[in-house]
């Protein structure tokens, strides 16, 4: 299993215009393979939208995308300003990406590893993750290995700002969390994401 993660940076304000456009198009495009989730950002990067899809494998992914599909891809060329697509290796651990409804905020955090560290970071994530699993469910995460090089991605989802601000806190105090992957990384991002009403991740 894969995830491809498309982002795109959009024109300001056409937000929920590509949504709307994206959505009514939706319905020929999963009938070959299904949506993981879409968002749009909420904090951090404005005016982007990541819609995730799952493959079994890259010729997978090269057949779906080699189709014709009526109505596909949805009309939204004009307000896009820039496209980046990375390739996700889920971790052992790493919950399968399906249709579930998790929370109404989701935390998208990317950590830019050193070269060769994914093992590492793997072994003691796997350590920690039950732990950490019992604050708040996990929606994904992975390694990349096209796209971005060297990143570390993962998903989390809370009911709100004031419900992540609080689990995080919590976690740090029992203990569960972080992992031990100090001097692992070069570069930590995040960004608060909403989903899209036709999400199958909520």
């Amino acid at each position: 299993m894969i995830f491809e993660m498309r982002t795109y940076r959009l024109q300001p304000g056409s937000v929920p215009e590509v949504e709307k456009r994206f959505g009514e198009a939706l319905s020929e495009r999963v009938k070959v393979s299904p949506l993981g989730a879409f968002f749009h950002t909420e904090v951090g990067p404005l005016n982007h939208i990541i819609h995730i899809w799952p493959y079994d494998d890259l010729q997978h992914r090269t057949r779906v995308r080699s189709q014709s599909i009526p109505n596909w891809p949805p009309k939204i060329q004009e307000f896009i300003v820039e496209m980046e697509s990375k390739i996700v290796i889920p971790a052992p651990f790493s919950p399968k990406l399906e249709a579930r409804r998790l929370g109404n905020l989701y935390e998208i955090r990317t950590y830019t590893m050193l070269p060769g560290a994914a093992p590492t970071v793997i072994e003691r994530w796997a350590e920690r993750i039950e732990g950490r699993l019992k604050y708040s469910p996990l929606a994904f995460c992975g390694h990349t290995e096209l796209g971005g090089l060297n990143q570390w991605v993962h998903v989390w989802a809370y009911k709100d700002a004031a419900d992540r601000f609080r689990i995080r806190d919590e976690a740090r105090a029992g203990g569960a969390w972080p992992p031990n992957t100090r001097g692992q990384f070069v570069r930590q991002e995040n960004m608060f994401v909403v989903p899209a009403e036709f999400s199958p991740l909520r």
